[in-house]
Order: C-alpha cells, then sequence, then structure tokens
C-alpha cells in the first residue's frame, strides 16, 4: 500500500481533527453549569474517580469565581488533571455516577469544567505548588508516562531530587503517543509536561530505555531509590497468516506515526478492517475515517455486551461512519503481491459461562470474506516482558509483581501503571504513580504526602 499524500487538504485535516469535546466558549457557560451541581454530600462522582479529586468542590470554585483554587483542588489530586478532562471515559467514572442520572437528567459536564480550571492554570502558568528545600535525596523515574510523571511530581514537592529517564523525544507517554489527535493535542502534552516539571528538582533525561541505554542495577547504585512506570506498549500478534502482508499494521504504531508526522505522510487504505473494540481500536479507526478512507470496519469477536468500549466512544466512530461486525474472528489475510487483499473472518457464537460468568467465544466453522487494502490490529497491548525479565523484577507474564506497597522483589525499586495493572485508564495510573511516591517517602523516611 503507497502512502496516500493528496486525499486530505490541511484545511480539511483541519476540520477533521478539531476538538471533539470542545471547552467552553465563555466564563459564563462554565459558571452556568457549575451551579447546576447540588454538591451531594458523600459525592459518588468523587468516589467514582481514581485519583479522589473533590469534585463538589472544584465545581464550587468555579460557581464562586475561584478559578484558581479549582484548578489546585483538582491538580492537587491529579496533577495530569489537564490531560485526563479531555481523554478519561467519565461516562463510567464521573459523570456516569453523577446523581443527576438516577434523575434521568443530563449529568454535570464534569470533564468540561475540569478542562476549564486546569487548562488555564497550565496556559498561564499558575503557581499552585511550593517545592520543600532539597533534602538530598535522589530518586530515579523510568517512564515520563502518567505514573511516572505523577510520582516524579508527588517526590519533587517534598523536597527529593527526581531524574526521569524517557525512551521516547517527548514526555506524556500515552497521552503525547497513543491517544487520538482530536482528543488531545501533541502541543497541549507537551504545555502539561512542562507544567508539571516547572515545579523544579525534575530532570528528563530523553531517548533512554531500560535495558538499553539504563540498567536496573546501575540506577539502584546511584539513587536512593527506582520508581518504574514503563508502560506497555507491544501490540498483541493476530497469530494468523498473511499477518506480514504489506498493509498490515498496528494500531499503536499507527496513532504514534499520526501524531509525530505530517498528516501527508502516514498510509490510509480505501478499505479498512480494524481488529479489537477497546479505545485505542475505536481510535484508530475514527482516525482513519478522518484521513479519508472509504470504508473502515470494527470487527470484533464478541457482541456489543461484551464490548470493552464505552457507548460514547462507540458512537463517535459511528456517526464517523465505521461498520461494525460483532461475532467475528479473523482467520486469515489473503495478499497479492505482497499486499493485503481480503481479510477472511471466522463467524463466533458466545459458548458457556466461565467461572467468571463470562462467555467466551467459540468459532462456529463458518467463515465470511471482506476486500480491504489495510488491516489495523489493535487487539491489546502485551508488557515488555524481555525487558523486564532481564532486570530480574518478578512478574506475572511480562506485568510487574508489587506488593501493598507498590514494592517490587527488588529492595528500593518500586513500580505501577500500565507496566503493573497491564493498561488501564491514564488516571488509574497517576494515582499508582502516587502511590508509588508515597511508598518511596516512607521507605526513605521522608514526610509522607
Amino acid at each position: 500500500m503507497s502512502i496516500q499524500n493528496n486525499r486530505l487538504s490541511a484545511e480539511e485535516f483541519t476540520k477533521n481533527f478539531v476538538d471533539v469535546h470542545p471547552p467552553f466558549e465563555h466564563a459564563e457557560g462554565a459558571v452556568i453549569e457549575a451551579n447546576r451541581c447540588i454538591n451531594c454530600y458523600d459525592a459518588p462522582c468523587t468516589k467514582s474517580c481514581p485519583t479522589s479529586i473533590d469534585v463538589p468542590l472544584f465545581i464550587k470554585q468555579i460557581a464562586s469565581g475561584n478559578i484558581k483554587g479549582s484548578a489546585k483542588t483538582i491538580l492537587s489530586s491529579n496533577i495530569m488533571g489537564g490531560g485526563c478532562s479531555k481523554v478519561c471515559p467519565v461516562e463510567k467514572l464521573c459523570e456516569g455516577a453523577c446523581v443527576f442520572n438516577l434523575l434521568e437528567d443530563v449529568p454535570i459536564s464534569i470533564a468540561k469544567l475540569q478542562r476549564y480550571s486546569t487548562e488555564k492554570a497550565i496556559h498561564e502558568q499558575w503557581k499552585l505548588f511550593e517545592r520543600k528545600p532539597s533534602n538530598g535525596k535522589k530518586v530515579a523515574v523510568v517512564g515520563a508516562g502518567p505514573a511516572g510523571l505523577a510520582c516524579a511530581h508527588a517526590l519533587s514537592l517534598q523536597g527529593v531530587e527526581v531524574t526521569i529517564y524517557e525512551k521516547e523525544e517527548k514526555g506524556g507517554g500515552l497521552m503525547t503517543y497513543g491517544v487520538a489527535a482530536y482528543k488531545v493535542t501533541p502541543t497541549f502534552c507537551k504545555e502539561e509536561v512542562d507544567y508539571i516539571t516547572s515545579l523544579g528538582g525534575i530532570t528528563i533525561n530523553y531517548k533512554q530505555s531500560l535495558g538499553k541505554d539504563i540498567l536496573l542495577a546501575d540506577l539502584q547504585k546511584n539513587f536512593d531509590a527506582v520508581f518504574l512506570g514503563i508502560g506497555v506498549g507491544i501490540a498483541r500478534e493476530l497469530n494468523i497468516p498473511g499477518e506480514n502482508a504489506d498493509g498490515v499494521v498496528d494500531a499503536i504504531s499507527f496513532i504514534y506515526n499520526l501524531r509525530t508526522n505530517d498528516f501527508n505522510k502516514i498510509a490510509v487504505g480505501d478499505k479498512i478492517a480494524v481488529i479489537g473494540m477497546g479505545m485505542t481500536a475505536i481510535d484508530a479507526a475514527t482516525q482513519s475515517k478522518r484521513l479519508g478512507a472509504k470504508e473502515v470496519t470494527l470487527i470484533y469477536r464478541r457482541t456489543e455486551n461484551e464490548k470493552p468500549c464505552t457507548d460514547v466512544e462507540l458512537d463517535l466512530a459511528r456517526l464517523d461512519g465505521c461498520s461494525v461486525i460483532w461475532l467475528a474472528n479473523p482467520k486469515e489475510i489473503i495478499s497479492e503481491n505482497g499486499k493485503v487483499k481480503q481479510l477472511v473472518c471466522s463467524k463466533m457464537k458466545l459458548g458457556e459461562p466461565d467461572k467468571s460468568g463470562r462467555r467466551a467465544p467459540v468459532d462456529t466453522g463458518e467463515t465470511f470474506i471482506l476486500d480491504v487494502d489495510m488491516v489495523i490490529k489493535a487487539a491489546g497491548q502485551i508488557p515488555f516482558e524481555e525487558v523486564i525479565q532481564n532486570a530480574d523484577l518478578k512478574n506475572n507474564q511480562g506485568k510487574i509483581m508489587i506488593d501493598h506497597l507498590t514494592a517490587t522483589n527488588h529492595k528500593g525499586v518500586f513500580a505501577g501503571g500500565d507496566c503493573v495493572n497491564g493498561g488501564k485508564e491514564v488516571v488509574n495510573a497517576v494515582q499508582e504513580g502516587k502511590d508509588g511516591a508515597k511508598a518511596i517517602l516512607s521507605y526513605l523516611q521522608l514526610e509522607s504526602i
């Protein structure tokens, strides 16, 4: 498949990738929405937030005009509250827990209000935090993604000198390299990383990969403690014939290329099949359509009831013109002259429930064929198993194993985020980074956060 250089004009690209969840245009709009909140006692929205943001408080602060106070309330709990306001699946977290849902009314626009405060703080560089004097302790953080940044910020607040080692050229992790461009821009990601490090006491060394440029044993020697927040990033293989044909790409690489290259240098076919139904699959499918693909079909081996993405995400894909085939599983990719030509899929049915109550898909023996010129694999990600094993870290199929204090089997080495949980939301990684910082402070016998 050749790169399509003339599919979209610059104007069309800008229009297609405009902010999918636009912010409040005027302060009045934010205040009006904030005044809808009834400030629930024992607020379910706060309980449903992995970082425990005091949602009623920050909304009340917006309603009273205290935007700085609102931003501090948010960022004190979630230093990446700006990015999370754009990418969090709020319909199954804070907004999904809003009591207005029980009243069959529209829930409070919590994410939009959170974005309103945090964007002001980041764009205007409000100094909301004061770092304690340096205490002489040094901690290495591997990975400048949400977990690593949250850990580094929490440690630096207490006077710890933090050095982050990041394998990419920019910080932000998944936020910078793995999310659809219409949700959060690379420019905002850089602003957010810069805002976090503006606290002081945090140095980021880029193009430094664990196991290649830096070794865990050396970090243990040179630092008082180490936090690993290396995430996951290796795309799961389909393990079917024809998978290596020209035109078969993984969704992570596809989105990465879109985030790091000019749009007219991104290869996109006319008829695309996307394998998977998670957030990454949706991002790959919608962006393919917005890049000019004529047909995009999502293939999922279970039914709509079992889909891992949210209804909001799926609706977005459908509104963009993507179609879905449920109970289908890729069986073979047929190529012609080395290029993708067709995708053969098995028809599936749901079998008997297992011990967890989930019904596994079973092959019916029937197949169907789709004419395609591009296949995007989005069947999940797997951990950096080789890196983790080479570092002699106790793991479960590549996921780093930790105790209740986020400690690994190596003394003074802690871990959190996707490299531990296997791949959850950005907000979960932030909380696990905070948990890691708390454990490290205790280990270093410093004041806890």
